[in-house]
């Protein structure tokens, strides 16, 4: 391995990830695996699916939001704080992409009048979706194309400085990008989706396309030099 990811969640909750990043030649680490310096220092982050957000985080009353742990969604919201300021990549997954929206200013729908069409039932769900033209998931994937589905929240109002790139048949959005920022969102799993299959497309060309916005300056690779 030459260069290290840094994964916001606990390590028994995020192996998938690190098996996925493996297949591309990077290490994925959690933030509760090392110091913070090491964890800041990544030349990248991924925001991991989970939970839902605490809903006071964006200003609501709980309306349908479970298995929540809010001390876990404020360090998201540090990390990804500090990883704009350095200006470095992130990529959000299902949980990670509302994070994303929640940070600048954005909204969660609590429950999805489709839910059923898109929650975890005993395994992921999969359905049809549709890229923005001209964007970086139609570049690599086409404007249709099938993928994952475990979540029964999703993006209500768009937070400042986002545009919704993707969304599935119901117009749920399941693909955002930062206008300026290399911030690029999914409410799908590519971690889970690391080979093509009939039912989705491949996860690991997602990963590919993110690694490749990685600066130069391997900060990871030298800190413990």
């Amino acid at each position: 391995m030459n260069s290290k990811v840094l994964i916001g969640g606990k390590p028994d909750q995020i192996r998938n990830y690190v098996k996925a990043l493996e297949q591309v030649q990077v290490e994925g680490i959690s933030v509760y695996a090392c110091p913070w310096q090491e964890a800041i220092d990544c030349l990248g982050l991924i925001l991991p699916g989970g939970g839902d957000i605490a809903p006071d985080i964006f200003g609501q009353e709980n309306h349908g939001s479970v298995h929540i742990d809010e001390a876990l969604d404020r360090l998201q919201l540090k990390l990804l704080g500090e990883y704009i300021k350095a200006g470095k990549p992130v990529l959000g997954i299902c949980k990670g992409i509302q994070i994303i929206n929640v940070f600048f200013g954005g909204t969660i729908q609590q429950h999805l009048p489709t839910a059923h069409a898109h929650c975890y039932q005993e395994s992921d769900q999969y359905h049809m979706t549709i890229a923005k033209r001209g964007t970086v998931l139609e570049q690599l994937y086409g404007l249709r194309f099938p993928v994952n589905s475990a979540h029964h929240q999703g993006i209500d109002q768009l937070g400042q400085g986002l545009e919704a790139i993707q969304f599935a048949e119901d117009q749920v959005i399941e693909g955002i990008v930062h206008k300026e920022l290399p911030i690029l969102g999914v409410q799908w799993h590519p971690e889970r989706m690391m080979g093509y299959s009939e039912n989705h497309v491949e996860g690991k060309r997602l990963f590919q396309f993110w690694i490749q916005l990685f600066p130069k300056k391997k900060g990871c690779d030298t800190m413990n030099a």
